[in-house]
């Protein structure tokens, strides 16, 4: 068994974790921003292709005391590199946190590529070069107080870009939170399924990839422990295949997705043929002062504007107003969560919310509210 360290954004650890049990994890354990667990090496490469709220999964190596750049860098050298790497080989350095002395990420990151260069040097005459890009290995060092924990990153680019968009709309939802709130509002694919502002699509691709049992993974052409030693080939195509066989045919209810801007349609439409969906999820544009319910109950789940980046406050009053006033007069029997970074348009929508789960967008706070429709 391993020790591994799934990095989540901030608020959606119990969520992770829910997911990480789901996947066969042990010694589960919630952490700020991540989640520890353990597990063997078709867990990792499971975990890497199947999870839908995690950003990396890390593998410690070493963790060590390290007050100042003097003994990072011979704390670093100490480890053997021949195990990891050959000369031939591409390198990357990721860090993250700080302490009084190493303060700067990127200073910090030069010191761990530069001892273990140093090292190949000393042995071999040759060194790895840097790719920031698409490296071989890549390593991650985070620093707390006076202690740095050392991993290699099994993911290579984060989870959250799962390969399927490069269509992006101005302000889009990362993939992973808009999973992460698929789980919180408790959506299933027996339910029809609606996001009226549903710009380039994240909300109802992700739902549509739930409902039909695509492992998110299957878009990435390549993740990081593809170029480790022990990368083990056979065992990676059996999980891959297994993941291919028992994906769905057909959904159980429709998904359906709408916004008044005919590009960012067009955005979702790409995404959709990107990832085998546009077969599945109906897009339209839309309106939303025109919008009707397309069946008689289902769940309508959105992330309109809250005046940071799209449109300005005031004018965003009158659109969350309107906004409940369709769902009170149009969506009786249907559930409808909306995603908020703005408490005071949040009061303009006049319905009683049943229930409030605070959550991050990025670095906002913001809040996912359910209202229930009677």
């Amino acid at each position: 068994m391993t020790e591994y360290f799934a990095t989540v954004a901030r608020g959606l650890e119990p969520i992770a974790a829910q997911e990480l049990e789901r996947l066969g994890a042990q010694d589960v354990r919630p952490d700020f921003t991540g989640v520890h667990f353990s597990g063997d090496r078709a867990l990792l490469y499971r975990v890497n292709l199947w999870g839908r709220t995690l950003f990396r999964v890390l593998v410690p190596i070493r963790e060590f005391f390290c007050p100042n750049a003097e003994m990072l860098y011979r704390e670093i050298q100490s480890i053997d590199w021949e195990e990891y790497l050959d000369p031939g080989n591409t390198l990357a350095v990721n860090c993250t946190g700080s302490n009084q002395k190493l303060n700067h990420t990127h200073f910090t990151a030069l010191q761990v590529k530069n001892a273990i260069v140093d090292q190949q040097r000393d042995r071999t005459g040759e060194r790895s070069t840097v790719d920031p890009k698409d490296p071989d290995l890549l390593l991650n060092l985070h620093i707390h107080g006076d202690r740095a924990i050392l991993s290699l990153d099994s993911s290579g680019n984060s989870l959250h870009r799962r390969g399927y968009r490069p269509a992006m709309g101005t302000a889009p939802l990362k993939e992973t939170l808009a999973a992460a709130i698929l789980e919180l509002a408790e959506y299933s694919p027996e339910q029809t399924f609606l996001d009226p502002l549903c710009g380039s699509g994240t909300l109802p691709l992700e739902a549509g990839l739930k409902a039909l049992n695509i492992a998110p993974g299957l878009f990435k052409e390549r993740f990081g422990f593809m170029s480790w030693r022990d990368f083990d080939l056979e065992l990676w195509q059996e999980i891959r295949q297994e993941a291919l066989e028992g994906q769905k045919e057909e959904l159980t209810a429709p998904i359906y997705g709408s916004d008044r801007d005919r590009s960012v349609i067009q955005q979702a439409y790409l995404n959709a043929e990107n990832c085998g969906l546009d077969a599945h999820v109906h897009f339209s544009i839309q309106e939303f002062y025109h919008l009707e319910p397309p069946a008689e109950t289902g769940i309508l789940i959105c992330n309109p504007p809250y005046g940071e980046r799209l449109g300005e406050v005031h004018e965003l009053g009158d659109f969350y107003k309107s906004m409940g006033d369709i769902l009170k007069q149009r969506f009786t029997g249907w559930t409808a969560y909306i995603l908020s970074g703005n408490k005071e348009l949040t009061k303009k929508i006049g319905l009683k919310s049943s229930k409030r789960i605070p959550v991050y967008n990025g670095s906002l706070p913001c809040t996912l509210l359910k209202y229930e429709v009677y």
